[in-house]
């Protein structure tokens, strides 16, 4: 069972693209985080990448997704039309992979990403690395 959320008023917030299950979201908000999931609303199931990116903006979000291919001309449209006031975390299944026993990992990195401060201007591209060691205690709950 989950403790009371803790706030962290300075962190970013965040959406998780659609390659994520709202469990990270979710126990992302327990621990305290702004996060919403796309998979967690269907209207952002519905929009483009490019779609999704303009929401983003339009929350004060940054992305959270693997897609590269497809984010990375959406970063160089953004910075074509001025700094982007919100940028977007890559990661890699490699790294981070889609299944029920890495998602207690990818909650770890992304905790101790938000709790270190995303990059700050006017870098707006960042990927995610590995949690430290320290943060892999069982504080996350397993995932059934």
């Amino acid at each position: 069972m989950a403790g009371p959320a803790r706030t962290h008023l300075m962190s970013q917030p965040l959406v998780l693209d659609e390659h994520y299950s709202d469990t990270i979201a979710s126990e992302l908000r327990n621990l305290g985080y702004d996060v919403v999931a796309v998979s967690e609303r269907r209207e952002l199931r519905a929009m483009t990448d490019d779609e999704l990116f303009a929401w983003a903006v339009s929350q004060g979000r940054w992305v959270v997704t693997e897609n590269v291919a497809d984010f990375v001309p959406i970063m160089q449209r953004a910075w074509q039309n001025g700094t982007p006031p919100v940028g977007v975390v890559y990661t890699s299944s490699r790294t981070f992979p889609r299944s029920k026993s890495g998602v207690g990992f990818i909650i770890a990195a992304l905790d101790a990403l938000l709790k270190a401060g995303l990059p700050p201007g006017p870098v707006r591209e960042h990927w995610l690395q590995p949690p430290p060691e320290e943060t892999l205690e069982p504080t996350v709950p397993p995932v059934p």
